[in-house]
């Protein structure tokens, strides 16, 4: 089956360039595989910060993982500061995941529960030997002040001594503490209570200016993809559905089920009418796609075409790309759609 297509690619000067990254899974013995990631394809530049939505089991996890090179893709091109970490190993490659870090979504098992907290943090740099013992501490005080927690409570408390916020925060600080270029945060906020989130989310937008960060965001609210995200790349069962600005995209989707995803963000606002935006059945299984479009078995405006024929990532005006037969604008049938 073709890829979703590069249309949307930039030229310029982009820290990370995936082309046709493909993951999957076998199913036991029985000869099948999981197509978890199937042929995406997206960059991002210096700075910028992109966010990945869909729904649970889109392949959204999976593509930051391929990125990390863990597991390694099947195939495609993962490109970092002009070197593509797919032909790297061994020593290579652990030295240039230092560049990238990974924050997790469950920040307490992913920290040590046996360490205290300012060794978890200290340990990259006791790992790769950066600096004196001296300009350690200084790095690691630093890094623990910057997200909000106190380093003397740190050097004698354990990860569950510290509340769910807290240990996010800390995740955070370990990964910042060998100064990465591209941070990849796996749905860092989706456990934490509404009010922790809105914390989280302005300490990485502070912390992106201040450690001159470029950052890929994972998530499945789009609520708050949106407030974090320079630009959105939305996926569905392995591939890409839909990239645009932030903006751009929560003002008119193009694609039907970024539509649905949007119109689903509840409203604090009981005198707005409710969205009809309506999505029938459940996802595919990503073990046999549906040949064409993926989205075709749920999708209101599907037609021989889509079942038969997969679209291709094409831009619809204003550096807005979809890959729809039948968009909800700026295609040859056009879909009215409100908000």
């Amino acid at each position: 089956m073709a890829g979703t297509g590069k249309a949307h690619l930039r030229s310029g000067d982009a820290l990370l360039r995936v082309e046709d990254l493909v993951v999957e899974f076998p199913v036991g013995r029985t000869g099948l595989k999981v197509n978890a990631v199937s042929g995406i394809s997206f960059d991002v530049m210096r700075g910028e910060t992109l966010g990945i939505v869909g729904e649970s089991g889109c392949g959204k996890s999976t593509t930051g993982r391929g990125i990390m090179q863990l597991p390694s893709p099947n195939s495609g091109a993962v490109v970092f500061n002009g070197q593509d970490l797919s032909q790297l190993t061994g020593s290579d490659m652990r030295e240039a995941r230092t560049k990238i870090q990974m924050i997790f979504q469950d920040p307490i098992s992913s920290l040590n529960p046996r360490r205290k907290v300012r060794d978890i943090v200290k340990e990259p740099l006791d790992i790769w030997k950066r600096g004196t013992s001296a300009e350690q501490d200084a790095r690691v005080d630093k890094v623990l002040e910057d997200v909000g927690i106190d380093p003397q409570r740190a050097a004698e408390s354990q990860p569950h001594q510290f509340s769910g916020g807290q240990c996010q925060r800390i995740s955070i600080a370990r990964s910042l503490v060998l100064d990465p270029s591209l941070i990849i945060c796996d749905e860092p906020v989706s456990a934490l209570d509404v009010s922790v989130q809105a914390q989280v989310l302005n300490l990485l937008e502070d912390l992106k200016a201040a450690y001159g960060l470029t950052m890929i965001f994972i998530a499945h609210d789009l609520a708050v993809v949106k407030n974090i995200s320079d630009r959105v790349a939305v996926m569905y069962l392995g591939k890409l559905c839909e990239v645009a600005t932030s903006d751009d995209l929560y003002r008119r989707p193009a694609h039907h089920y970024t539509k649905v995803l949007l119109d689903s963000i509840p409203v604090p606002d009981p005198s707005r009418p409710v969205a009809h935006g309506r999505i029938e059945g459940e996802p595919p299984s990503p073990v046999l796609p549906p040949t064409g479009c993926r989205f075709h078995t749920r999708c209101p405006a599907a037609s021989d075409r889509c079942r038969n024929e997969e679209p291709q990532m094409r831009d619809v005006g204003d550096n807005h790309f979809v890959a729809c037969h039948h968009p909800a604008w700026g295609g040859d049938a056009p879909v009215s759609i409100t908000r």
